[in-house]
Parts: C-alpha cells; structure tokens; sequence
C-alpha cells in the first residue's frame, strides 16, 4: 500500500484547514485583547488626536463659538513667548538636576541589595514603598518638611544653623522640588536595575577573575555592558516621567517664585485651566512632546550604542 509520501506529488505541500477549535481560540483572544484596545483608543488616541487639532485653533470653553482655525498661529507664538521659553529651561533644568543623582544612586543600591544579607529582603522593600506612593500624598508630606518650622529646618536647628524659606526662594524652590522627585524615583529604578544586575550570566564575573581583573576593572567591562540594555530603559523613561513633571510642582511651589519653579507641564495646566486657553495649551503640549522624544532618542543613542 502507498503511504501518504508516494501518494503526494513531490514538491507539494499540506495546507490543513484550520480547525473549529483554533479559530474559536483565536476570536476568544481577540475578545480578551478588545477591552484594552477600545481602552487605548477612547481615553489615549482620540484625546491626543483632538489635542492636535485645537493646537491649530483658538479655543476657549467659555466662548460660544467653538474653535476658530488660526493655522499654525499658536506655535509661531510661542517662539516669542518668554513665559514659555523660561519654562522650557526651568523643565530642562530639571530633568538634568534628578536624572543623574535617580540613575548613579539607584544603580549603587541596587548593587547593594544584589548582595545577600540577612534583611535584604526587607531593605528592597523599604526602598521601593515610596514608589507605590501618590506623587501627590508624597508632596503634601514633603511640603510640611520644607515649611519654616518642618523636619529639614528642625535638623538644621539642631546644627546651629538658621532655618530657609525652601519654597519661597529662588534659589532653592527647584532644587527643594528636585530632592523629594530624587527620593521618590530611587526605589522603581532600584528594581529595575537590580533585574538588570542579576540577569547577568556569573561566568562572567568568573572569566574576570580568572583573567585578574579587579572590582573596578569587572564593573566596567562586565557589569556596565551587561547592563547597557536596561541602564538605557531607566535614562529614557526617566526622561519622559520628569519632563511631564506637574503634580510635585504644583502641591510644593505652584511654579513660584517669579516662575523659578514653572515647568512647561504646570505652563500648559495654568493656560489651559486658568486662562481658559485650550489652543495655545494644546501647542505648549505639542511642542514638550517633540522636545522629549529629541531628548530620550538623544539618550537612547548615547547611553544604548556599542561599546
């Protein structure tokens, strides 16, 4: 008897159908996939999408009319704005004081909790509860520490020094923002790093020893390669979250004093919700969402490149 080969015409191939069962399968995946997917169009894709459009009008909720088209009027403005072009630096500022000391604290406590010790658990804990907190519950908290008679003037009471207006100076509103922003990000980079720390194969380690190659000399050829993946993932989000920074400067600062703490994010809350300026908010938006994918493909490419 011929079996199933002979019977087949060399150079052939079967097709099975697909079953019932697989096509039922596959429509009950979509149907799982459907929610999040009218989720992400309803609540993300359409608001951007309208966002986009009143970028290119003049609109005000309390006007009848409705938007009026003024083409690209909005954006021309905003080049000689220099309420929008000092927010643009105070963001910018910002990003570079908590970016660094986020990253380089982060990655040495999480070179810490890779060690095995008894309370490690505990200590990654502690580290990362402040994550899992409201930015805003967070802020309130802090803003009572910097309030004349808080916790930071307290110690440095203790110390014979004199205590600050933290919030109401120019000099130290944003820097008094960007230390509690420090704070809170250490924990979620901390994991992230740590999974990155750990996803290392040890032969590596090994092979350096075996190699001579001391603590210096394997962190830098080891441990910073291997870890090149997720140390760009950290750089580039960090980037995106911070330059969106709001809530802690609206709770601490409220962009003062004399717009020293006034990011672009709380620009566009106070044009949009204060002057009742939905088109010219709408551009603001337009604008920071080009700088910050400028500034993470930036980052991308230098922290992410080969060595």
């Amino acid at each position: 008897m011929a079996t199933l080969t002979e019977a087949r015409p060399r150079g052939a191939s079967v097709h099975r159908a697909p079953t019932r069962r697989w096509r039922s399968r596959r429509w009950a995946g979509l149907l799982f996939v459907l929610p999040a997917a009218l989720y992400l169009i309803v609540f993300q894709l359409v608001p951007v999408l309208y966002g986009l459009v009143l970028s290119f009008t003049r609109y005000s909720p309390l006007s009848r009319s409705g938007p009026r088209p003024v083409g690209v009027a909005n954006y021309a403005r905003l080049l000689d704005d220099p309420e929008f072009g000092q927010a643009l630096l105070v963001t910018g500022r910002y990003v570079l004081i908590v970016l660094p000391f986020t990253v380089v604290i982060a990655l040495g406590l999480a070179l810490l909790a890779k060690r095995s010790f008894r309370g490690v658990g505990l200590f990654r804990s502690a580290l990362y509860v402040p994550h899992i907190v409201s930015l805003t519950a967070v802020s309130m908290v802090w803003l009572w520490m910097y309030s004349q008679h808080g916790l930071v003037n307290e110690i440095l009471a203790r110390f014979g020094h004199p205590g600050q207006s933290w919030l109401l100076e120019e000099g130290s509103a944003l820097n008094a923002a960007s230390a509690m922003r420090i704070w809170k990000a250490l924990g979620a980079n901390m994991v992230l790093l740590l999974a990155g720390l750990q996803s290392i194969p040890s032969v590596l380690y090994e092979a350096a020893r075996v190699d001579g190659a001391g603590r210096w000399a394997a962190f830098r050829h080891v441990t910073v390669p291997g870890l090149r993946p997720m140390l760009t993932y950290v750089i580039a989000m960090d980037i995106v979250f911070l330059a969106q920074g709001f809530a802690e400067i609206y709770v601490l600062t409220r962009g003062g004093p004399l717009g020293s703490s006034t990011t672009v994010n709380y620009l566009i809350y106070t044009e949009a919700f204060q002057y009742n300026r939905f088109g010219s908010a709408s551009a603001m938006a337009f604008v920071l969402f080009a700088c910050i994918i400028a500034f993470a493909f930036l980052a991308i490419r230098g922290v992410g490149r080969r060595s």
